[in-house]
């Protein structure tokens, strides 16, 4: 009996996290052919990040990052097709809400390629987020829909999708049981930076909402200026040009440093005071460490964190963010809404069973 072939599409450095389980787990059944858009191309930003999840190199890189939205996905789709072709997979797999999944997805549907979304459902009901349109549209032609938890389910359903949906828990939180322990014993990141446990906030700044507006990032970084405690800053090749090319000051409390591989984001997640960040993926991990989060959004795909008591939507108000850091801090359980850290495993047994 021939071996099926799933063709894995990751582009952006969240989706290199959550593809290293699930590849593992399709491993024993599959012949995995993973393709990378090249959305995140740089060492700090793609090739550390399958060094040190342990990750075989891709089969194919598109090199297609770069550009504006529509440019960097048209040029991806154009390479996608073409990839798709040579391998002809039995289905596509691809990953979240980024330029990167849309390519992939709308290549394998004019393809007529099965096609299988992880993180289905989510949303934050924002169109004018790019995040938004991709996971929509992208939900809309799958064929298998891995949703990480009840809320994405009733979203999903909302919009007349409920053929093909599967609750199957979190790959996130997959990945983070896997790689906390060994990032513990490896990252000397702590030690490196001078910092001790609490005694320092997190920042990552990176979405376009943000990063494009300079009224947006002046506010943002007055409010990390004048936070209680210091600020560890890694730095989106995006969010340094924007600081870069509109002048904006960057005050003593704030430290900009390079992006970091994903066992050092781990340890300064799991042992900062307070995270701040635009990034959906980590507010779910702060939530899942028992941190306290700010989002620097006005809406979050996760609105579980918020309804727990562990997210705080602050936006971009200079105000709202430091008087949630010197004001508000959580307390109680941690509902497992993001499953049993089985997710990769159920994708692997769904894809088993029908493809």
């Amino acid at each position: 009996m021939k071996v099926k072939t799933i063709a894995s599409i990751v582009g952006a450095r969240p989706q290199f996290i959550k593809a290293a389980p699930v590849s593992s787990a399709l491993a024993s059944s599959f012949n995995e052919v993973l393709i990378h858009t090249g959305q995140h191309y740089d060492y700090g930003m793609s090739d550390i990040f399958f060094e040190e999840m342990k990750m075989r190199p891709p089969d194919f890189n598109l090199g297609a990052g770069g550009g504006s939205h529509g440019e960097q996905t048209g040029r991806m789709l154009i390479e996608m097709e073409k990839a798709l072709a040579s391998v002809k997979p039995d289905c596509v797999l691809v990953y979240g809400d980024t330029n990167s999944t849309l390519a992939g997805a709308l290549a394998a549907a004019k393809a007529q390629i099965p096609l299988a979304h992880v993180e289905a459902g989510l949303r934050s009901h924002n169109r004018a987020m790019p995040e938004e349109i991709n996971r929509v549209l992208t939900d809309h032609i799958s064929t298998f829909l891995f949703c990480p938890t009840d809320a994405a389910i009733e979203n999903l359903a909302k919009e007349g999708i409920t053929k093909g949906v599967h609750r199957v828990g979190d790959v996130m939180y997959d990945a983070l049981l896997h790689n906390l322990a060994t990032a513990r014993k490896r990252s000397k990141i702590l030690k490196t930076l001078g910092v001790e446990k609490y005694g320092y906030s997190l920042a990552t700044v990176h979405r376009a909402a943000n990063t494009d507006d300079p009224a947006h990032m002046t506010s943002i970084l007055k409010a990390f200026d004048l936070l209680a405690s210091p600020v560890i800053f890694p730095v989106h090749p995006r969010t340094r040009k924007a600081i870069r090319e509109t002048g904006l000051t960057v005050g003593k409390n704030v430290r900009m440093i390079d992006p970091i591989g994903p066992l050092d984001i781990l340890v300064l997640q799991e042992n900062a005071g307070c995270i701040l960040t635009d990034s959906g993926g980590m507010q779910k991990e702060a939530y899942l460490l028992g941190v306290r989060c700010i989002t620097l959004r006005e809406e979050t795909e996760w609105v579980e964190t918020v309804e727990a008591g562990w997210n705080r939507l602050c936006g971009v108000d200079e105000e709202a963010i430091i008087t949630a850091f010197g004001s508000w801090f959580p307390s109680g359980d941690r509902p497992l809404f993001y499953g049993d850290g089985t997710a990769s495993e159920q994708i692997h047994r769904v894809l088993k069973e029908l493809v």
